[in-house]
Parts: structure tokens; sequence; C-alpha cells
């Protein structure tokens, strides 16, 4: 069993930044990729990043490239999204992930979820 736990979500103006961290629970965790995903109002969840469980690959989807940064630390089971120049179509509940299978992972089915954190980009 794993659990995640999200946290660092919050309330930011148009260019701000957030950095949003997850904690894993359980001694499996640096053998899982993990990822975030996003969920806005009215919409369907959406795939926004994923790292491999050594860290040394990365994926982004192409909304986030070069704007958002994931990485981990597996000595402290945290993985950590840093959001930069937020705008308002990054708003939504971000929700951290994790699975065995990076592939599995990135189509959205991972096997653990965690309960999310909200962000709000105000312009």
């Amino acid at each position: 069993q794993m659990q995640l736990v999200e946290s660092g979500g919050g309330v930011v103006r148009t260019g701000g930044s957030l950095r949003l961290s997850c904690a894993g629970s359980g001694r499996t965790f640096s053998s899982l990729a993990m990822g975030w995903f996003r969920q806005a109002p009215g919409k369907e969840r959406e795939f926004v990043a994923a790292i491999s469980f050594s860290g040394g690959r990365t994926y982004y989807a192409d909304s986030v490239k070069g704007q958002f940064t994931i990485s981990r630390d597996n000595a402290k089971n945290m993985v950590y999204l840093q959001m930069n120049s937020l705008k308002p179509e990054d708003s939504g509940v971000y929700f951290c992930a994790a699975d065995g299978s990076e592939g599995v992972l990135r189509i959205g089915r991972p096997l653990y979820w965690g309960q999310g954190t909200p962000v709000t980009v105000s312009s």
C-alpha cells in the first residue's frame, strides 16, 4: 500500500510561483514512478508531469514544458512540482500519483492517487 499526501496548493497571482509537495508512505516509494495530474472545474483530469523511480527521466505535458519542473527525493519519500509563471489556465486541483510503470502512470491509470491540493491562479 502507498498513501500519497499533497501540500503546497493555494492562491497566487498570474506570473507567480508555487511549489507542490507530495509525501509518500511505505517502503516501496523509491521503486515507483511518480507523477502529477490536474483537474480544472468541468474538465477531465489531465497529465502534467512524471518522473522515473530514480529521477533520471522526466516527462511533461506540452502545456507545461519549460514552466513546471518535477523532482523527487527518495530519501525523504517526497516528490515536488515547481510551478513558475503561473497562468489562470493552470488553476485546478493537482493530484499526486504513483505506479510501478511509467507508461501506465503517464496514460492516467496509476495505482495510487493522492487526495489533491487546489491551485488558483488569479488574473
